[in-house]
């Protein structure tokens, strides 16, 4: 698939020059828009909203989410791509460098807002300075306490942990409840869950995971070694749900939802779906070594597909998209991230102070930034889940150093 894209990157970048046609912006064209499942939802609501108010229609395909980027590679290699497609952010420095997107550095600068706009997304869509994708939606982690149990242990439910270390005291004494209750919970099994939870307290201590440019890792560093020490500790003394050292991400909302966990760092896009289980629950910043907050800013990034001959079309789309119109009509009304900074307190999020909470990591957090990101950390076969697995359930120290060393070679090879 590398290869594959490789190969067109030059005839894509040559066939964005020049695509536009003449007319209006919205001139009553019709643009296709592809999107991998998971966004589905997000990307209709905003078509939706377009379409209802704008010439221009916009059309919604999606595709599973295991086989979208080869569906990518295949429209790529035919200079077929859609007029606009959204991916997974960690993907977009890889597709800004193929030059599959369309070049919007101009048409972004000009926007009133543009220092608004959720930066390390931005930055995820820039290649040798050049804009190329602009933020779709936005996954933030926090974390999820369940303010029964906080309750019940003698904690404060309106005081969340402040540091790392305080997480860890929380969890243990949730966990004295006995029975069924643990203290925490994670995804032991799965490197996509791992990095989007344990890396911002290793931010949120000062250190890094990767250099500027995403060629060289830092998981060897004495903060990613402190916070894997936290959570094995945590694992070893039966706090942590035994559960944890197998799941894999399928079965990891349903732990939070069954009421039996007391505080665990996880998507805050699930606050709504536990809370439907009946479960009481708190949000607050996941929490650095001994102070400090971030989070892992993931979610979608959309750009304009190199080979459209509706680029213009397609930028006003795009520039709708981040207007406050629909930041606040479209993504706030569903409890959905505003990918504005200065959206995080506006009528819908408002009117419950978590919300306002995790918006406002947007500016703190960070997107990794490596064009071979995927298959070097979300791939079950990649090295990142062979170090995660050692450091939490093996030789800690010889993990992070091997880990480090093959995580290097692989990002290496984007």
């Amino acid at each position: 698939m590398k290869a594959k894209l490789a190969a067109v990157a030059l005839l894509l970048a040559t066939a964005a020059c020049g695509a536009d046609e003449p007319g209006a912006a919205d001139d009553g064209a019709t643009l296709t828009l592809w999107t991998r499942a998971a966004t589905e939802a997000v990307s209709k609501a905003y078509a939706d909203a377009y379409n209802a108010s704008h010439r221009n229609k916009v059309e919604v395909t999606a595709y599973p989410n295991e086989e979208y980027p080869a569906k990518l590679a295949s429209a790529a290699g035919a200079r077929s791509l859609p007029d606009l497609f959204a991916a997974d952010v960690v993907f977009a420095p890889q597709y800004a460098s193929q030059g599959l997107w369309a070049d919007v550095t101009d048409q972004f600068q000009s926007l009133p807002f543009k220092d608004s706009v959720a930066p390390s997304h931005v930055r995820a869509g820039t290649w040798e300075g050049r804009t190329h994708a602009v933020p779709h939606t936005i996954d933030l982690s926090v974390m999820l306490y369940n303010k029964d149990l906080y309750a019940k242990a003698g904690l404060d439910p309106e005081k969340p942990p402040r540091t790392l270390a305080e997480f860890a005291e929380h969890a243990r004494k949730i966990d004295q409840l006995g029975g069924d209750v643990h203290g925490t919970y994670f995804g032991g099994n799965c490197g996509g869950c791992v990095e989007f939870t344990f890396w911002p307290s290793v931010w949120a201590a000062g250190g890094e995971v990767l250099d500027a440019e995403g060629r060289t890792a830092l998981v060897d560093s004495p903060e990613m070694a402190e916070v894997f020490a936290v959570y094995r500790d945590l694992y070893d003394q039966g706090v942590a749900s035994p559960a944890s050292k197998a799941e894999a991400g399928p079965t990891w909302l349903g732990a939070l939802q069954s009421g039996k966990v007391g505080i665990a760092p996880a998507p805050s896009v699930w606050l709504d779906a536990i809370e439907a289980k009946g479960v009481k629950t708190g949000l607050a910043p996941i929490p650095g070594l001994t102070g400090g907050e971030s989070t892992f800013v993931g979610g979608d990034a959309i750009g304009i597909g190199a080979t459209s001959g509706k680029a213009q079309q397609a930028w006003d789309f795009l520039a709708w998209t981040m207007s406050d119109e629909a930041q606040v009509e479209v993504i706030a009304q569903r409890k959905g991230v505003p990918v504005r900074t200065d959206l995080a307190a506006n009528r819908h999020s408002s009117a419950d102070p978590r919300l306002v909470t995790a918006n406002g990591l947007v500016a703190k957090g960070k997107t990794p930034y490596a064009r071979n990101f995927n298959a070097t950390f979300n791939d079950p076969q990649g090295p990142w889940l062979t170090t995660v697995r050692g450091a939490l359930f093996g030789n800690a120290g010889q993990a992070l150093a091997t880990g480090n060393e093959a995580i290097t070679k692989s990002l290496r090879q984007g």
